[in-house]
């Protein structure tokens, strides 16, 4: 066995031989390679608004709000506070974008089931 089959490091794979099921394949990552998950999810919703007719772009942000940020909903006082020691014991960039730690449901929510209830189930002895 040849040394240079045994060691892989510090070379590019190559792509295998084109197979009569590859008939296209498209290669992408953000600018830099940072977060290609993140940039696969932006590219993928992208993907899937198109209506694959035209080269035109589609309407939607290029980003989202959060983008190359992690979230965190706390619900309670208790776990805004757990937020804030956890901040403190990890140095990372932070902000506290909304200070309302008061949870509720959203007003369009349902406040009825739209279903019956059939009461308790009944069942069939054997």
């Amino acid at each position: 066995m040849k040394i240079n089959e045994i060691i892989t490091e510090g070379r590019e794979g190559k792509k295998p031989a084109n197979t009569d099921s590859d008939k296209g394949e498209w290669r992408f990552r953000d600018k830099g390679g940072y977060d290609r998950t993140y940039n696969l999810n932006r590219v993928m919703m992208a993907a899937a608004m198109a209506d694959g007719k035209s080269n035109k772009a589609v309407n939607m942000d290029q980003s989202s709000w959060i983008e190359k940020y992690n979230t965190a909903s706390p619900y309670s006082e208790e776990e805004h506070k757990m937020m804030q020691q956890a901040f403190k014991t990890v140095d990372r960039e932070y902000e506290e974008v909304e200070k309302d730690h008061k949870s509720k449901e959203a007003s369009d929510t349902h406040t009825v089931s739209p279903h019956n209830n059939p009461g308790p189930i009944k069942r069939r002895s054997k």
